[in-house]
């Protein structure tokens, strides 16, 4: 008789909760909202009657930031002095060594109308991935014949991006006579769609300004067949009668090179050249007799180390 007992009191009880939750009828809410407050006032003498609660500062924290960890896991297994040694020769290798390269990027016979000739074009560099010295040298002449151009450059090279050097530094030219020494600045580098460029700024001893631009590019037909068309243009402030050269745009070179890598560091090339002296440097040069344009078949060899 217990349980059903216990069961009818429970079904009881459950029906009357609904009942009691919903019957609010008997509540003054508005008694609510009018209750005095004033017993929540500061008092009278409270100098800090009125102020909020300030809020939190979320600024950096003060005072010395801890130094840096000095210390190393693996010097609590291996010798400290061996592994301070194996972490400078792995900052060496990951880009702190010395590098150094040489290039003649041309060594060529040429042939053309009159007497055949030669020309080279070389340089190297010993430094970092950011700085370095650099040297540069060019020149031709005629066989049988005197030198005709040589000039020497001795640069400082500081990589301003992964793709541009800054230079300078100084150049002296061996011939023509009289000889002159210039103040070199300039820019080189690689230009998006691997266009080798450069421009050099040069000021003489003698209060000559010039300016040089250079352009190439290495259109590869096979994986060792390559072809390069190059340019380059030269310009003079002024005009320099003792040298030969006008004003203005003084002349321009085209050549077009096919060159077969054997290796990366050796490569016979063949190709044709054109030479064209413009302005007062074409009347200097006939008024020494020679043409102002010239067209040569060249062969050469290309090579570095």
């Amino acid at each position: 008789m217990k349980a059903p007992v216990c069961l009818a009191a429970l079904l009881l009880a459950s029906a009357a909760l609904p009942a009691w939750a919903q019957d609010h009828g008997g509540m003054d809410h508005g008694a609510m909202q009018q209750e005095d407050h004033s017993a929540h006032q500061p008092p009278a003498g409270d100098a800090h009657a009125g102020h909020g609660q300030p809020a939190p500062d979320g600024g950096a924290p003060e005072g010395v930031a801890p130094p840096m960890p000095s210390d190393h896991a693996s010097e609590a297994f291996y010798n400290p002095a061996e592994m301070a040694r194996a972490r400078a020769a792995m900052l060496k290798e990951s880009g702190g060594m010395t590098f150094s390269r040489l290039m003649l990027d041309r060594l060529e016979y040429r042939m053309g109308r009159g007497a055949d000739g030669y020309h080279w074009e070389g340089e190297g560099w010993i430094g970092g991935d950011i700085d370095r010295f650099a040297f540069k040298t060019e020149g031709e002449g005629e066989f049988g014949g005197p030198l005709e151009s040589a000039e020497v450059q001795a640069l400082y090279s500081r990589a301003i991006d992964p793709w541009f050097n800054l230079e300078a530094g100084v150049r002296h030219d061996i011939r023509p006579d009289p000889q002159r020494t210039y103040a070199v600045v300039g820019i080189e580098g690689l230009a998006p769609y691997w266009f080798e460029v450069g421009a050099q700024a040069f000021l003489s001893d003698k209060g000559d300004a010039h300016l040089r631009l250079e352009g190439s590019y290495d259109q590869r037909i096979t994986q060792r067949l390559i072809l390069q068309p190059a340019v380059e243009i030269n310009l003079a402030a002024q005009d320099v009668p003792e040298l030969g050269i006008g004003s203005g745009l003084s002349d321009i070179e085209l050549g077009l090179r096919l060159r077969y890598e054997f290796a990366r560091e050796f490569a016979p090339y063949v190709g044709v050249n054109w030479e064209r002296k413009l302005g007062d440097t074409a009347r200097f040069t006939r008024l020494d007799g020679e043409r102002a344009a010239t067209t040569s078949l060249v062969m050469g060899v290309r090579f570095w180390f």
